[in-house]
């Protein structure tokens, strides 16, 4: 008789945590202290900003993906890396050089880079790949620097005004453009910085990403919605425009300058959601998607 020895299973261990509670608290509270002066600056401009007042909900969105994602990250063995430590020190290189030169967004992103590298350093690059998705959308809680702030600003300003200046006569208004300014019988409509699309440009794009995630399952379909947050935040910024010229118009500039003008911002978020939802609806009636057997 030949005995073989029993089958075992191979069974990989589960990913411990690194570190004791204790000590993940301290580091906390470490860089709590070290970044409390540009968290600070940084929730004041949520709140005081309406262009960036999406950011209040960024982190939490990724928490959530987190906390979703966390049976498959418990499963992942990790192999701490001293890199790590480097991308730590370029992380907060980056802070000095923010706070010395006064460089908001450097200062705010080093959080994000010192972030990756104590990920890096104590779980592994294996690790980080896995919670990619939701560090790189923090990216979205930063504001983007003044300088390229303006640079997008202006375009959309122009191309607001083209357009609404080209629909407007369709509705017997007849208009005069001039840059960013629409010359209207009843007065001149300047299409100003906010009036742009940069603030309902920002918010949706978040937006889309969100709904891309836990609405749909295909990755391009999600780049998709993403791309497309862009011409639906024009299209529907045009559409406040012109409603603002019929106003003027037909009814009462007073009208078109008061409670209206301003109830306009969120009707274009309402506009700017329901063709997001319109757009996944078409995509996945034309490319249905295909179930497991």
């Amino acid at each position: 008789m030949v005995q073989t020895p029993p089958r075992m299973d191979r069974r990989f261990p589960v990913s411990p945590l690194i570190l004791p509670y204790w000590q993940v608290a301290v580091l906390a509270l470490l860089s709590l202290w070290l970044y409390w002066s540009t968290l600070s600056r940084l929730v004041l401009q949520w709140w005081q900003d309406p262009n960036f007042s999406h950011g209040f909900f960024v982190p939490l969105f990724s928490a959530y993906v987190v906390c979703q994602e966390r049976d498959r990250l418990a499963s992942i063995i990790p192999r701490p890396s001293w890199t790590g430590l480097l991308v730590i020190a370029f992380g907060l290189t980056m802070l000095i050089i923010g706070q010395l030169g006064a460089e908001l967004f450097l200062a705010r992103f080093s959080l994000l880079v010192v972030m990756a590298g104590t990920i890096v350093f104590f779980l592994g690059w294996n690790y980080f790949r896995a919670v990619l998705f939701p560090w790189a959308f923090l990216i979205l809680m930063i504001p983007i620097p003044t300088i390229i702030f303006n640079q997008i600003t202006f375009p959309l300003q122009l191309q607001a005004s083209k357009i609404s200046a080209a629909i407007l006569p369709l509705f017997g208004v007849p208009v005069f453009r001039e840059g960013n300014i629409i010359h209207l019988p009843a007065m001149p409509l300047e299409v100003a910085e906010a009036c742009s699309g940069i603030r309902s440009l920002m918010s949706l794009a978040a937006i889309a990403i969100i709904y891309g995630y836990l609405m749909e399952a295909r990755t391009w379909v999600r780049w998709l919605l993403t791309i497309a947050s862009v011409p639906i935040a024009i299209i529907a910024n045009s559409v406040r425009i012109i409603g603002t010229g019929l106003l003027v118009q037909y009814w009462n500039s007073d009208k078109a300058e008061g409670f209206f003008h301003l109830s306009w911002g969120w009707i274009i978020y309402v506009i700017s959601l329901l063709l997001l939802y319109g757009l996944h609806r078409l995509v996945r009636a034309v490319f249905p998607e295909k179930t497991a057997a």
